[in-house]
Parts: C-alpha cells; sequence; structure tokens
C-alpha cells in the first residue's frame, strides 16, 4: 500500500498539458516554446560556429606578413633591383601569402579571395533559399551543411591559388546556404512568445566563432591546419540527419498535412502536451487557408508581384545592406589601426556578444521597428562624429568607430528576426535569401570604402554614417512584428499583422 501513492503522482505527472490554443495551428498543436524546441534550436545552433568561421578565416588565412629584400643594398622589396626576398614568419609560419607569393603586383589577388568568399555567400543565401522554399526545409539545410564540410576540406589541399579561390567560393556557397536555412527552421516551430529571444541568441554562436578564430591563430600558425581545424567540427552534422525533421509549418503551407501531422504528433509526445486533436485541428486549419486562397509554392518573383510586400521586401533589403555594409566595414576600418592582430579581432569580435544580449530586450520591450531606428541611429553618430574627428586622438576616433561598431551588432540580430516576421512562409526563405544576397553586397563594398580613406580620411566614415542614416529612415515603412502571427500567404502578408 505505501507504493501505490508515489505511483499514483508518478503517473499524473506523465499526463499530456494541454497547450494554449491561438489563431496559429501550428503553435497550438506542439505550444510556442517548450522542451523539444529548446533542444531543436541548441542543435541548429551548432551550424553557426561554422558560419563565424568560414565567413572571417581570411582574417588568418591571409594575415600581414612582413616581406624583406635582402639583395644588399636594396630595401624595397617590390622594386626591379631586388632579386631575391625573405618572408617574417615569426608569427605566421605560413599564409596564402607566404604560399603564392601574392606580395607587390599580385597583393590584390589577396583582398580578392575575400571577394569571391562574399560573392559565394550571395548566390548561397540566393540558391538555398530558392530550393528551400520549392523542395523543402530539411533536404536544403542538410545539402548545405554537408557541402560546407566536404569543401572545406578540399580547401586544405589547394595545390593553387586559383583552386583555393574555387574551393573558397563553393565553401561561402555553402556557408550562405546554411545561414538562411538554419534560421528559417527555427523560425518555424516556435511560437512568438520566445520568437524574439531565440532568433537573436541564434547570432551568439556566430558572434563566438568569430572571436574563437584568434585562439586557433594562435595556437595554429599554418593557413592549411588553421582551415582544417575550422572546417572538422561539421563533421558533427552527420546527426542532423536523424535529429532534424521537415518544418511541419512548410509542409502545412504546401499541403502536405499528414507529413505534417505526424511530425507535429512527434513533437507534442515530446513536449508532453496532447496528440488526439492535432490532426483535426490541422485539417481544419488548411481548410479555412485553402478556401480563402490556393496555397502555392512562392518564387522570388512573387516577393514583388504584390504592392505591400514589394514594399517591405525592398526595405527590408535596404536594412541589410547597411548592416552588412556598416558592420565588416567598420571592423576592417578598426583592425587597420593597428596592434596585435589576435587580441584586436578577440576585442572587435567580443563586442558583437552584449550587442546581441541587448538586441534581446530591446525587441522585447522595444519593439524591432524603434529598435532598428535607434541603433541605426547610434552607428550614425558614431560615424558622422568621426567626419569631424579624423585629426583627432587616436584613442577618440577609436571609441567613435567602436560605437558604429556596436550599433551595427545590435542590428544585425534584429535584421535577422525582422526579416524572418516580415515575409509569409510561403517565401520566407526566398525573402532571407534575397536580403542576405542584398547584404553580401553591401559586404562587398566595404572593403573598397575602407580604402577611400587613402585619399580623403573623412569619406569613409561619412559613406558608412549616411547609410546608416538610411535604415533609419527606412525602418518608417516596415510594420511592427512584435508578438504576432507568422504570414503563412500572400494574401496574409497583404494585411498589416495582427496580435496572436
Amino acid at each position: 500500500m505505501a507504493d501505490t501513492k508515489p505511483s499514483s503522482d508518478q503517473k499524473k505527472k506523465k499526463e499530456p498539458v494541454p497547450v494554449e490554443k491561438t489563431g496559429d495551428p501550428i503553435v497550438s498543436a506542439i505550444g510556442d516554446f517548450k522542451i523539444y524546441q529548446f533542444w531543436y534550436c541548441m542543435l541548429i545552433f551548432l551550424c553557426k560556429f561554422g558560419t563565424g568561421w568560414h565567413t572571417l578565416a581570411h582574417i588568418f588565412l591571409a594575415a600581414p606578413t612582413p616581406l624583406s629584400c635582402t639583395t644588399a643594398n636594396v630595401t624595397d622589396p617590390c622594386s626591379d633591383q631586388c632579386t631575391s626576398t625573405e618572408f617574417d614568419t615569426s608569427v605566421f609560419q605560413t599564409t596564402i601569402v607566404t604560399e603564392w607569393d601574392l606580395t607587390c603586383k599580385k597583393s590584390s589577388l589577396s583582398s580578392l579571395s575575400q571577394s569571391i568568399v562574399m560573392v559565394g555567400i550571395m548566390f548561397g543565401s540566393m540558391v538555398f533559399g530558392m530550393i528551400s522554399d520549392r523542395c523543402g526545409r530539411r533536404p536544403a539545410f542538410l545539402g548545405c551543411c554537408f557541402m560546407q564540410l566536404i569543401t572545406g576540406l578540399v580547401v586544405c589541399f589547394s595545390p593553387s591559388f586559383w583552386f583555393y579561390c574555387l574551393s573558397r567560393f563553393l565553401v561561402a556557397f555553402a556557408t550562405g546556404g546554411t545561414m538562411t536555412t538554419s534560421f528559417v527552421l527555427i523560425m518555424e516551430i516556435i511560437g512568438p512568445k520566445k520568437r524574439e529571444l531565440v532568433a537573436i541568441l541564434y547570432q551568439i554562436p556566430f558572434n563566438i566563432g568569430h572571436a574563437s578564430l584568434a585562439v586557433f591563430a594562435y595556437f595554429i600558425r599554418t593557413w592549411r591546419w588553421f582551415q582544417f581545424s575550422v572546417t572538422i567540427f561539421s563533421v558533427v552534422f552527420v546527426v542532423y540527419i536523424c535529429l532534424v525533421p521537415e518544418s511541419p509549418r512548410w509542409l502545412f503551407t504546401t499541403g502536405r498535412l499528414d507529413e505534417s501531422i505526424k511530425i507535429l504528433e512527434m513533437i507534442a509526445r515530446r513536449n508532453n502536451v496532447p496528440t488526439e486533436t492535432i490532426r483535426g485541428e490541422i485539417e481544419a486549419a488548411y481548410k479555412v487557408v485553402s478556401a480563402a486562397a490556393p496555397v502555392k509554392k512562392g518564387t522570388i518573383i512573387d516577393l514583388f508581384r504584390y504592392p505591400y510586400l514589394r514594399l517591405k521586401t525592398l526595405c527590408m533589403a535596404n536594412i541589410w545592406l547597411v548592416v552588412c555594409m556598416v558592420y565588416y566595414g567598420t571592423a576592417q576600418y578598426i583592425s587597420k589601426l593597428g596592434g596585435n592582430i589576435f587580441l584586436n579581432n578577440l576585442i572587435a569580435a567580443s563586442l558583437g556578444i552584449p550587442g546581441t544580449l541587448l538586441c534581446v530586450v530591446m525587441t522585447k520591450y522595444l519593439g524591432r521597428r524603434i529598435t532598428m531606428m535607434i541603433t541605426n541611429g547610434i552607428s550614425a553618430v558614431g560615424l558622422l562624429s568621426l567626419v569631424f574627428l579624423t585629426h583627432a586622438d587616436m584613442r577618440i576616433q577609436v571609441v567613435c568607430a567602436t560605437l558604429g561598431l556596436f550599433g551595427a551588432s545590435i542590428t544585425f540580430p534584429n535584421a535577422y528576426l525582422w526579416g524572418g516576421e516580415v515575409f509569409p512562409t510561403v517565401v520566407r526563405a526566398n525573402g532571407l535569401g534575397l536580403c542576405s544576397m542584398v547584404g553580401r553586397g553591401g559586404s562587398l563594398v566595404a572593403p573598397l570604402i575602407c580604402d577611400l580613406a587613402h585619399v580623403r580620411a573623412w569619406i569613409t566614415p561619412l559613406i558608412f554614417g549616411v547609410f546608416s542614416v538610411s535604415g533609419l529612415l527606412v525602418s518608417f515603412c516596415l510594420p511592427e512584428t512584435r508578438g504576432t502571427q507568422l504570414p503563412a500567404t500572400f494574401e496574409d502578408s497583404e494585411k498589416r499583422p495582427k496580435k496572436a
């Protein structure tokens, strides 16, 4: 008799707990954010370390390696009189610069290799976004993850510079796809109550990945082993085959109800919520959606076919252009101030972590639009102040530039979050892919803008500051999406968001 009561209590604990019913059939079936969603997000977060490593590895792959002339009575290693040169390998034993002698007239090839990386990310985001909307989130996600692993290892064995550029392009292509598809997978399985928290914290692994590059490079001073070290971690992607299902929201939107219901019931059991009513609720919800308008798979052209969606697409693309240009451009601008390359990179990258955490609080209590306006304003103030302080003390210039970078570090996760909420499910990956592609265009021109500082010191901060102001202004044209239901169809996207 003494054992009867504990057994009864144990049974009560295992009884499913009903979830709050909302206008979103997916959230109503599995809950807003429960134990399954938590571990699912932690699992997807792993792929973001690799995106930070591969996007910014160039800092150390092509690290500055001093070149000197060993010819008697000749000091300029690039002069015609110099017949013998020598690299200073006291800091880095090998880099792509020393491997293929990317010096003097060939020095621009080093920067070109990084521009090729940004082009790869640009097109990868776009192409995998289209594959994701057309063929499903899971195949697109798995495809880009394994492509990143394989091509990353190929880079280690590059026999020539142009082969290195090609393989780095393929790595970047896969990395761009990973950025887009992983974020969409997370956005489509959680509800509005925790959406801003998860979507913003999703950027933390990228920040940590960026910062940890300095640690890798400090202990590994040869570029091939450095590349291997930041790639081999991706072997954990094998677990995604078994643990990452297709997005039930995408299956629902595209009419594959049986598959969607099967996955939702699995998630519901893991979350200890009732499963008996899921099929009836999902089928009823789909009848309502399909009766309003036939559900179809979207394309990138559809982003510009509807008036309000077209406006949102253009404004969101502008915001991405601004944040990528200002973030990467200002980070490079700061790095040119000299000093210890390991420490400089570590500090600059670590700055994104408190910015990301602050973004959680701001978007939760101020909303997406006001946060975007404030953070672009912070960047604009810091960078435009530099226009008048280019001859001031270097510490003052560093503070102003750091303020601009800090504002951009808050803007970046908000751009991901807001973009994921603005676009409807049928073209969400396409929309984010397009915005990411435009943003990478900003990353491409950022180094060129930094080079303009050699002409006039005030030109670079002026351009970055003006673009920050444009990001602030276009925010007025976008709807506030805090606590709203994710739009599923084009018709939903044309309506003003309703509170969930």
